[in-house]
């Protein structure tokens, strides 16, 4: 296991991985970002390092780079880091970490000698809130010897390692979206429908997190079809026109994510999806007319 890190691209995901580290025993190296100011402040945040606005040749004085630079620029970095690295990133373990792309964004440092990987958590970070990591599930995949070193680290921040197919980490990203990214988005939907009805903003978040908490919690404990609730999953159809009705005073984005999701709910959850695709249907794909 190497036991020394440089970390390009210092943002939460960075700070967060080296922070942690740091305190696993772990020598941090560079950290380098855009600006002094923000490699002084990363470096501040992680307890250890040598700041550096811009790459340098000393982000490969460590046995291990965490490329931690959005995903838009890794191709760039990746690239750059080649250039002005060259022999010397010869038995590097070097692994991004982005959640959609794969190892062969770092090709150009993988036919230096590299060896290159990814490794992802599938967690939130914000600014301000401390992300826990333990029983998170890291993803990883790439050259064996990558891999072995992304299990290690994912083991010892107390995470669950999974090793993918560099061509699946597409619908790992897209799943991972669709349960954090786009649930939020239902959320705050839902908290501005309450809020136009007369609940204050406060007051509609107290009414849903319950609601939301619950609805995880029968998941997790008695799996997806036990736990399906609503009108869908009782075959209550007027209540779903009556919906259907009520969004119409709402944007149209809201009436599309409600129909959206009731046929992804029909076709998933229901115990006859063929049955219940066909009421939604006439339901909501219909909606100036009068259904029976």
């Amino acid at each position: 296991m190497a036991r020394s890190v440089s970390i390009i691209g210092a943002g939460r995901l960075g700070r967060t991985l080296g922070k942690r580290l740091r305190q696993l025993g772990w020598r941090i190296g560079a950290v380098v970002t855009r600006s002094a100011a923000s490699s002084r402040a990363a470096v501040r945040v992680i307890g250890a390092g040598t700041p550096h606005a811009g790459l340098t040749p000393r982000a490969l004085s460590s046995d291990l780079i965490l490329l931690t630079t959005p995903d838009g620029t890794l191709a760039d970095i990746a690239r750059e880091l080649a250039e002005i690295g060259g022999r010397d990133c010869r038995g590097k373990v070097i692994l991004h970490g982005s959640g959609a792309l794969d190892s062969s964004v770092l090709a150009p440092l993988a036919r230096l000698g590299a060896f290159t990987g990814s490794l992802h958590p599938m967690q939130t970070f914000s600014d301000g809130v401390a992300t826990n990591l333990r029983g998170v599930v890291f993803t990883i995949e790439g050259n064996p010897r990558a891999q072995r070193v992304g299990r290690g680290i994912a083991r010892a921040l107390g995470g669950i390692p999974v090793v993918l197919k560099s061509e699946s980490k597409g619908e790992y990203h897209a799943a991972g979206t669709l349960v954090a990214g786009h649930v939020l988005a239902l959320v705050e939907a839902a908290t501005q429908v309450l809020m136009k009805i007369g609940f204050t903003r406060r007051r509609a978040v107290q009414a849903l997190l319950p609601l939301i908490r619950q609805t995880l919690d029968n998941f997790e404990r008695l799996g997806p079809k036990a736990s399906f609730t609503g009108p869908i999953s009782r075959g209550d159809y007027a209540t779903v026109i009556e919906h259907r009705e009520a969004f119409r005073h709402h944007p149209r984005e809201v009436q599309n994510a409600y129909a959206a999701v009731a046929f992804l709910a029909g076709s998933m959850l229901s115990a006859s999806p063929n049955t219940t695709i066909k009421h939604l249907k006439r339901i909501l794909e219909s909606p100036r007319r009068d259904n029976q």
